[in-house]
């Protein structure tokens, strides 16, 4: 039967460090209804009808949920037999999930570190989860205990403890050894016990009072004996004072005694309640009540729990063998479990002894006498899990006797299962047929236990609105079994809503999405492959999404560093895309924050996927964040102007996650070094990547510089100051190559930066008439003009390792090919006018400039190259277009070494357009590339590697006539100023020298443009020279 559950965000939960609950308690601290919270544990499985067997699930998992929970627990040490110990004598508990406030859990900033550094070292296998989980205990504010239990799922009496001929107490204990049903009970008894135990030990240590702290004789009728020595005479007051007399005389003490009794009584039921039988016998004794202890305590005092614990606590004591010796194995319990019946249901009959009548219940399994002082979840789920046990118990002993199959089958014939029938006074029956009198009280399983506590007509209504609460639900699907339902329960309770899927937005609970975390994990653990399909889908991709939910709470409470324990546990590409997500938004955070996060990454996950395929690797994690990187950004702006300079500022983005790949490695990672240098070689291949993007966005003749270059080699400065030998060591990339370009590159932005300087002097000084300038100004740019032509020069007359050659391919260094090789150029580009101000490019635009692209070769190329141009809107920011080249790859373009250096064919197309020279183009409308990529493609276009010369070869189209310009100018403004440049002449013979082939890559308009700086140098030279004539 399914028990239909309601989630209650609104429950109240014990708190113990407020105790506010407890007031409205007289001297002992009873706990109210759903004063606590106890979280059922659950083990290994066995499948059928597609669940879990509930026992053995319960078994090992209550070993370990309890202390992963998300509730911080209160611990416990049951003071009753009903304790579970381990093979090594040490005593275990379970104890139950308690909600804290959220001010308990987040201000608590050790909780998080503790829960995973704990964890952490039982994933590295240092310890086990049962050890974890006292560790927890201990660690986490009293987390809770736990129970462990062997492999096997049973246990086996010691044979040192058997006696023969065997009691019945023997038989129950071998009997609940061997049932997984009678397991489950006793375990759900021994933690509810336990719980109960742990709450009068915290009243106790923070109020001082206990249970029974009673005056002596307190039980004596000291009322009733003052009445009888005053002669007083009533028909329903006793006349003697010992405990028989209320029944040999059919009257009863006066009333102020019983309601003595009752208050003894009450704390009668809840140390029996908590498990402490004992000190509920003392209780009794030391209040002047010797007889109802010995009624509590038959056979001597043995401790008659059906566990291997009590077993070994009553020893070879062989008092129950001699009384059943005599009368035959298991008549004498019947006959006290009878007794225990009538006394219950007489004094029930009085209607003025209810906590009486509920003790002598407990004892015989009559629950309706129970549930009348069941005012909360878990004294109700106490009382019917252990009347359920204790019938199994007496039916097996049955079942035992001589003829006992024949009198459980008259049982099954005489009563009618149905909660709504039970016993009453006048169906007391014998002892001879016991159980008879409560089996019609008792659940058949598990699912009616459950809805005995969730509709039951005798249940209070505080238990049935506990039902609803969301831990109640939790520990109802573990004693079920059910994990399946109960990760997808807890997954409906803090999932997005239907308006809000964003993934990697935490909702929901805190406490709730750490338990569900830390369950996922364990269950993981205590199965590993050992389901069935449909479970093992809901352990994975339900799984997955609670624990990504944990991972982002922990982030979003500035928790980096704890982030790499639990994300690591998530499939391979949900790892990924999670820390890649994380990276994005700790992008622009401090370096700290930064590391933090870098660090949790490095120690929890291998550093390539050749070490472990089945997670995320650090390697896969970077190159994604890399290329996501790269990607155009959707800009929001109202006017066009402005699309440019964004886009000009998300180059700084660009560059921030360069800073990922220089941080260095935690020093337990293994071979440190080599990992450094693997992110070290990274970190410079993708730089050189954006050096040339940001070469191509930093043509515009400006002052402001390109922040993104130099934020590059700020964090890479440092890095590359280190010997280059690690680096060396990869043989499989082409290291001095790299290390070369970004040397080109670091010279190229020197220029650039002394350029820029220059130009803002230059501007400042035109607001200001010649004649007004001060000598230490004039002075100040003729020097920075002179600096910016010197260093341009010094990158310009190089006589060995041109800037930015290309290099032979090694991928295609021979001519002969068996099949077609295509070369491809994509490109990412911003249209824009003279002015600066950008186009909003639509279809019509497109076509016209994928025309523009083919026409700008001759048609002879076309056709033999199979040039193939598009150019369509981004998707992803409607004020980029994305350009795509393609064509055969020939010697010379593709094939063999590229000797002209200029990127071949695809290069010089999309020159002519970046550069504003399209023939059949709009005039003056340039190509502003925000991202640059080439490669190497079939004739399928499937992607072979990437065409590095294509780009290089572009930049060199692209930055050295540019850079010449720029000298040009600068040299104008010195002969402007009378002053005449020292090293004009070399730059002219620079361009016009055929070695350096400069010439060719200038295009029509640049060498017109030259040509008029040089005009304009030589007439303003030419007028200084006869000026000084």
């Amino acid at each position: 039967m399914e028990v239909e559950m309601e989630a209650s965000p609104s429950s109240s939960f014990f708190d113990p460090e407020d105790l506010s609950t407890r007031a409205q308690f007289r001297r002992y601290g009873k706990r109210s209804a759903a004063s606590m919270s106890p979280q059922i544990d659950t083990s290994a499985f066995k499948l059928s009808d597609g669940r879990m067997n509930p026992t053995l699930l319960l078994e090992d998992i209550k070993q370990e949920v309890e202390s992963l929970s998300y509730r911080e627990r209160t611990p416990f040490r049951s003071h009753s037999s009903y304790k579970k110990q381990s093979p090594d004598g040490d005593e275990f508990s379970p104890a139950g999930i308690k909600i804290e406030y959220d001010e308990l859990l987040d201000d608590g900033e050790t909780t998080f570190s503790l829960f995973a550094s704990l964890l952490e070292f039982a994933l590295q296998g240092s310890t086990s989860f049962a050890d974890l989980i006292l560790q927890f205990e201990e660690s986490c504010r009293n987390i809770s205990e736990s129970i462990r239990y062997g492999p096997d799922g049973t246990e086996e009496i010691p044979e040192d403890l058997t006696l023969s001929p065997a009691t019945s107490h023997l038989l129950a204990c071998q009997f609940v050894a061997t049932d997984l049903t009678a397991q489950l009970c006793l375990r759900i008894v021994q933690w509810l016990e336990g719980l109960a135990s742990k709450a009068l030990d915290l009243e106790n240590k923070v109020r001082g009072s206990h249970v029974g702290t009673y005056l002596p004789s307190s039980g004596i009728w000291h009322y009733t004996q003052r009445h009888l020595q005053k002669r007083s005479r009533n028909q329903d007051t006793i006349c003697h004072l010992d405990f028989d007399a209320p029944t040999r005389e059919n009257a009863l003490p006066l009333i102020d005694d019983r309601k003595q009794d009752e208050c003894v009584l009450e704390d009668v039921w809840t140390l029996l309640r908590a498990g402490r039988l004992e000190e509920a016998c003392d209780l009794c004794t030391s209040s002047g009540q010797s007889w109802r202890a010995a009624s509590l305590c038959p056979f001597g005092g043995l401790d008659l729990i059906p566990s291997i614990e009590a077993l070994q606590k009553n020893g070879q004591n062989r008092t129950l063998q001699a009384v059943e010796l005599e009368s035959g194995v298991g008549r004498q319990w019947h006959l006290w479990k009878w007794a225990s019946y009538c006394a219950s249901e007489r004094i029930a009959a009085q209607e003025d002894g209810k906590y009486e009548a509920a003790v002598y219940a407990a004892l015989c399994s009559n629950l309706k006498r129970m549930l009348l002082v069941c005012t909360d979840w878990e004294s109700a789920c106490w009382a019917i899990t252990k009347s359920w046990l204790d019938v199994q118990v007496d039916l097996e002993l049955v079942r035992l006797r001589s003829g006992g199959l024949d009198q459980l089958k008259g049982f099954e014939d005489a009563i009618e299962w149905s909660p709504k029938q039970g016993g009453s006074a006048s169906q007391l029956g014998s002892p001879d047929n016991w159980p008879l009198q409560i089996l019609n009280q008792q659940p058949r399983a598990v699912s009616s236990l459950l809805q005995k506590l969730h509709s039951g007509e005798l249940v209070h209504e505080a238990v049935a609105q506990g039902c609803k609460e969301q831990h109640r639900q939790i520990q109802m699907n573990l004693m079920l079994g059910d994990v399946q339902r109960l990760l997808e329960l807890l997954w409906s309770w803090i999932s997005p809503s239907e308006d809000n899927q964003d993934i990697y937005r935490h909702h929901g609970e805190p406490q709730m999405i750490r338990f569900g975390a830390h369950l996922v994990l364990v269950l993981r653990h205590l199965f590993g492959d050992q389901v069935n399909d449909i479970f093992k889908e809901t352990i994975t991709n339900v799984g997955d999404l609670i624990l990504q939910m944990y991972v982002m709470f922990l982030f979003s409470k500035q928790h980096e560093d704890l982030v790499g324990i639990y994300a690591s546990q998530l499939a391979h590409h949900r790892c990924i895309d999670l820390f890649v997500h994380m990276m994005e938004l700790r992008l622009n955070a401090s370096v700290h924050v930064k590391y933090k996060l870098f660090t949790s990454a490095m120690e929890h996950l291998p550093f390539s996927p050749d070490d472990d395929d089945s997670r995320g690797s650090i390697e896969e994690i970077m190159e994604r964040v890399l290329s996501r990187s790269r990607d155009a950004k959707l800009v929001k702006n109202d006017k066009s102007s402005d699309v440019l300079e964004q886009h000009r500022l998300q180059s700084l983005e660009k560059a921030m996650v360069i800073q990922w790949l220089c941080f260095s490695p935690p020093s337990v990672t293994d071979d440190e070094e080599a990992v450094s240098a693997k992110l070290l070689l990274l970190a410079l291949m993708h730089s050189n990547i954006l050096f040339r993007e940001f070469a191509l966005m930093s043509m515009w003749r400006i002052p402001r510089m390109p922040i993104g270059a130099h934020k590059l080699l700020s964090f890479l400065a440092e890095p590359l100051k280190q010997p280059p030998e690690n680096l060396l060591s990869f043989e499989e990339h082409d290291v001095s190559d790299y290390l070369k370009e970004f040397k080109d590159w670091s010279e190229f932005y020197s220029c650039d930066a002394t350029y820029r300087n220059w130009l803002n002097i230059e501007l400042e000084s035109s607001e200001v008439s010649p004649l007004d300038l001060s000598l230490e100004e004039r002075q100040r740019a003729i020097t920075t003009a002179e600096e910016t032509i010197s260093s341009a020069l010094s990158v310009l007359q190089r006589k060995e390792n041109f800037w930015l050659l290309p290099t032979e391919d090694r991928r295609y260094e021979n001519t002969e090919v068996p099949e077609p090789v295509f070369i491809e150029l994509h490109a990412t580009a911003i249209l824009c006018l003279s002015s600066g101000e950008c186009i909003s490019p639509d279809a019509t635009l497109c076509a016209t400039l994928m025309s523009a692209l083919c026409s700008s070769v001759t048609e002879e190329v076309v056709s033999n190259r199979q040039l193939m141009v598009n150019v369509v809107v981004s998707s992803k920011d409607s004020n980029c277009i994305e350009v795509v080249l393609r064509c055969l790859a020939t010697e010379g373009d593709g094939l063999g070494p590229h000797e002209l250096g200029d990127g071949g064919i695809l290069a010089a197309a999309l020159a002519a357009g970046f550069k504003g020279e399209l023939a059949r183009f709009q005039a003056g409308v340039t190509m502003d590339i925000s991202r640059l990529d080439a490669w190497y493609s079939d004739s399928e276009g499937s992607i072979e590697g990437p065409a590095t010369y294509i780009v290089r070869g572009l930049c060199r189209r692209c930055c050295l006539p540019e850079l010449i310009l720029r000298c040009m100018q600068v040299s104008v403004s010195l002969v402007e100023m009378g002053k005449l440049p020292e090293r004009h002449d070399e730059l002219i013979k620079l361009v016009a020298c055929p070695e350096t082939g400069f010439l060719h890559l200038f295009t029509q308009q640049q060498l017109q443009e030259f040509l008029l700086f040089e005009r304009e140098y030589s007439i303003q030279a030419m007028g200084q020279q006869e000026g000084a004539s």
